[in-house]
């Protein structure tokens, strides 16, 4: 399974992401995305009582998340939760933001890029 990580930006903040060639998806580091969306000092809590709360719910989002490993803060490689962009399409619809609609605008776009890329090699290259 081939995966390459990339750093997108959104409006000037970083979003770990990854490429998997072999799902043909891209996965966003959802600490990553709750940061833009609530500028919570603290996202990883955030997260974590947004899961607890989103399992109480029956929500399947939660349980189908995958973890990857992302080079965290400190320079150290960390399991991180990511989700796949319809995933977190419905994790995005939890988080009360007025972020949100330009935030799904953006993956929508980010995704759209890569797809354009597979099909015209050129586009990579630039």
């Amino acid at each position: 399974m081939t995966k390459k990580q990339a750093l997108q930006l959104f409006e000037q903040k970083k979003v770990r992401t990854v490429w998997d060639e072999e799902q043909e998806k891209w996965y966003f580091a959802i600490v990553d995305v709750i940061a833009v969306l609530t500028e919570s000092k603290d996202p990883q809590s955030y997260w974590r009582k947004l899961k607890q709360r989103l399992k109480e719910e029956g929500n399947e989002t939660v349980t189908n998340c995958h973890a990857f490993k992302f080079q965290a803060a400190d320079g150290k490689m960390r399991l991180t939760d990511v989700a796949d962009t319809e995933q977190l399409f419905r994790l995005i619809q939890s988080i009360p933001s007025p972020k949100a609609e330009p935030f799904k605008i953006w993956i929508s776009q980010v995704a759209s890029m890569r797809i354009d890329q597979m099909q015209d090699s050129e586009l990579s290259i630039e």
